[in-house]
């Protein structure tokens, strides 16, 4: 499968309708709607229309992305592409009847509806009709298995042999490419027959990257419902699509929704902690908000510099690597707050009494604004302006001896300021990160815009009063 190649299938596609949707209502215009109110019409090509030519296309395929319409492209079914085009079209149409057409000269206020209908019924009708046409051959040729999703089965038992066979049986493919199966409990073998037995569970990761595996079907007996939650923060940040066999549906926690591939129900786990049009927009923020500060603040930073530099001998920033999102590290930066060689024993964490910390080390960090440099991490993707802090790995290690579900933290990028930490401050040792741990996964199940701008706010009071731990 050429993932690339689908997406710029769809996105000339997309072009091409904004760019016919718009020659439309431009030609109705001239022809309907001036003819009306001048009584003559000449269709003329003027610069507005080549503007639009160009820019109207570009204001649905920008549409289109931050809707996440791009993300899974050979999943897109027909249903999906009918119910998508009709309420994006909706909600762009909208948007450029009051950006564009408000201002219109017409004769009557009837005008108004029939260009916004004209738009409506020109755009939603070129788009589902050549959407429709290349979502159409992708699930034909998955049907046909010319197409399929490296899948991977967990569990080797009886319910998973039938599945298989099922799965195999139908007359359609359901898009299934079966590379192997790991054992639960080390018995369950029946695959083996039709498929590689690739080990136990506790390889999933190593797997999922080595086979590029895009699916991971879980069957697991009734006595090894203990094994579940291991199973699921092995694939916490994995990027693949997780469905469960439906007898075991009752040892799920959290949403899920049921699905039904060509006759095989199976439960597919619901991890969208936002929808894909709120994460556009949450970086879209943490894009505009970092880039203001960083021009706003760039006395404060020039400052702080000279007081780093003279409080102590060493550089002005420190840069530390921290795992970040889907475990990929990364460099952090902040103003140094410790004396040089603070870890010449190896990592240690900070306290309030900590002698390692310089005298401005101590104003920075009760103000938080040692901090102030990460925007820069903000802007090139690696963090957020909220979101769960960065750890290390040395102890990360030790968090998920104790606390295995913080893996669940990396489905997100980390910020610069969280609930956790507002809560918190610093942490001072494993426990009190694994204490901050239940606000960040907290944070993570109500995860919107509204509780962003709540935790940015009582961080700036922070800032302002100095009072950070």
């Amino acid at each position: 499968m050429n993932r690339s190649l689908q997406v710029l299938k769809y996105l000339i596609a997309d072009w091409l309708s904004a760019s016919a949707a718009w020659v439309v209502l431009y030609v109705f215009r001239k022809l309907i709607l001036e003819s009306k109110k001048y009584g003559i019409a000449t269709l003329e090509f003027d610069e507005k229309f080549y503007y639009g030519l160009l820019l109207i296309p570009i204001f649905w395929v920008t549409l289109y992305t931050m809707v996440g319409t791009y993300n899974t492209i050979y999943r897109r079914h027909r249903l999906m592409e009918l119910s998508q085009t009709l309420w994006i079209t909706i909600l762009g149409v909208i948007a450029l009847f009051f950006v564009l057409l408000l201002d219109d000269q017409i004769n009557s206020y009837k005008d108004y509806y029939q260009s916004l209908l004209a738009l409506f019924a020109s755009h939603f009708t070129f788009t589902f009709i050549l959407r429709l046409a290349l979502t159409t051959r992708t699930v034909k040729r998955i049907h046909r298995g010319e197409i399929g999703f490296n899948t991977l089965i967990v569990g080797g038992n009886e319910r998973a042999l039938a599945m298989y066979e099922e799965m195999m049986g139908l007359r359609k493919s359901p898009g299934f490419k079966f590379l192997g199966f790991v054992r639960v409990n080390g018995k369950d073998n029946l695959l083996s027959k039709y498929m590689p037995c690739l080990g136990k569970y506790p390889k999933l990761p190593e797997l999922i990257q080595k086979k590029n595996i895009e699916e991971v079907i879980l069957a697991v007996e009734s006595s090894d419902h203990k094994e579940i939650d291991s199973i699921l923060n092995l694939l916490e940040r994995e990027r693949v699509v997780v469905k469960i066999i439906p007898d075991i549906h009752d040892i799920m926690r959290g949403s899920v929704k049921m699905t039904s591939i060509f006759g095989t129900p199976l439960i597919q786990v619901n991890r969208e902690i936002m929808p894909a049009w709120q994460f556009s927009l949450k970086r879209l923020m943490d894009i505009l908000g970092s880039a203001i500060a960083v021009i706003i603040l760039m006395p404060v930073y020039f400052v702080i510099g000279i007081l780093v530099k003279m409080s102590s001998p060493g550089p002005i920033f420190f840069v530390q690597e921290r795992i970040g999102h889907y475990g990929k590290p990364f460099n952090i930066i902040k103003f140094r707050t410790m004396f040089i060689d603070a870890e010449k024993h190896g990592p240690q964490l900070s306290s309030s009494t900590d002698s390692r910390i310089t005298p401005i080390g101590r104003v920075l960090r009760k103000t938080r604004m040692d901090e102030l440099p990460q925007f820069f991490n903000v802007l090139k993707g690696e963090m957020a302006l909220v979101g769960p802090r960065p750890e290390r790995q040395f102890y990360i290690d030790q968090i998920v001896e104790k606390a295995p579900h913080y893996k669940h933290l990396q489905k997100v990028r980390p910020g610069i300021t969280s609930w956790g930490q507002v809560k918190y401050g610093y942490a001072e040792n494993v426990d009190q990160m694994i204490q901050r741990l239940k606000y960040d996964l907290l944070y993570m199940e109500n995860m919107t815009l509204a509780v962003d701008f709540k935790i940015l706010f009582y961080t700036i009071l922070i800032v302002l009063k100095g009072s950070g731990k």
